[in-house]
């Protein structure tokens, strides 16, 4: 893997030696630079992933660094490095650009967690790149076969919401190929490895809804020969896919509401509270 080039610019000495041996410790490539135009020099030649900005310095100032840097290069990632007096600035600095700021005096692990989500981002950003790029011409798209915009509109929307955690809501006629969508999202994000749990909500008794979803403990009722899993536990680390939701009744939509916002539910008869990440 590739390490991450950062370059640090300020104009104290001691504050470039710091930053550089915290983050080459967490095995990052890094380069430094003392004033603004050696920075934007450096730039000229070298791509960075990430660039540490003093705001206030002699000659081209952080802000204007910045503002070149991110003309050039949209990508880079820019944090403004400032003291308690010049937030205001650095506030300024976000708007034009930067991703955050930092105050001094900060610690290793401060900027070790900032550096980390920057990484993230820029992952996340790159893959889904990637993906727009991979199917902004494509005619077949899991199990779905579109050309129209409206349909390559749908396949972008799916790999806008695929990589979240959010609960997705999919309206469209019978026959339109809902099911075919929630299976692209599951496939298309984090948890294709896990479980994709459907459950037909139109096809099961109102009666068996509340064991069938939520499972129940032995003795629960007369059937109740042992303790069943539900389909939410089922679904655990994986997508559940409830298909015809409009079909079950108003106090399980209810039930279930609570369960999306909180993750957590009880078998039926049950009194210990099982947490699910679906």
């Amino acid at each position: 893997m590739n390490r991450t080039r950062i370059l640090i610019v300020d104009d104290e000495l001691s504050m470039r030696e710091s930053l550089a041996g915290w983050l080459e410790r967490d095995g990052h490539e890094v380069s430094t630079a003392a004033s603004g135009e050696a920075a934007l020099a450096m730039c000229a030649e070298k791509r960075f992933d990430i660039l540490l900005l003093d705001i206030k310095m002699e000659g081209v100032s952080g802000l204007e660094v910045l503002r070149r840097v991110k003309e050039s290069d949209p990508d880079v990632a820019v944090v403004m490095i400032t003291a308690y007096g010049s937030i205001s600035s650095a506030i300024d600095a976000m708007k034009n650009g930067a991703f955050d700021y930092l105050l001094k005096p900060f610690d290793p692990n401060e900027l070790g967690v900032l550096i980390g989500k920057i990484i993230r981002h820029q992952q996340q950003s790159r893959e889904n790149l990637f993906l727009r790029e991979q199917h902004k011409e494509r005619t077949r798209f899991e199990n779905m076969i579109g050309q129209s915009e409206a349909m390559q509109k749908v396949f972008d929307l799916i790999c806008d919401v695929a990589p979240t955690d959010s609960t997705v809501l999919i309206t469209g006629e019978t026959g339109t190929g809902k099911g075919l969508a929630a299976k692209a999202i599951h496939s298309q994000g984090r948890r294709a490895q896990g479980p994709f749990v459907v459950v037909n909500c139109g096809a099961i008794p109102e009666h068996l809804m509340e064991s069938e979803l939520f499972g129940h403990v032995k003795g629960a009722f007369t059937d109740a020969k042992e303790t069943r899993k539900g389909r939410l536990e089922l679904a655990h680390d994986g997508t559940l896919f409830l298909d015809e939701i409009g079909e079950i009744g108003m106090r399980m939509q209810i039930d279930l509401l609570r369960v999306l916002e909180d993750r957590v539910f009880y078998r039926v008869g049950g009194t210990q509270p099982l947490e699910v990440d679906f």
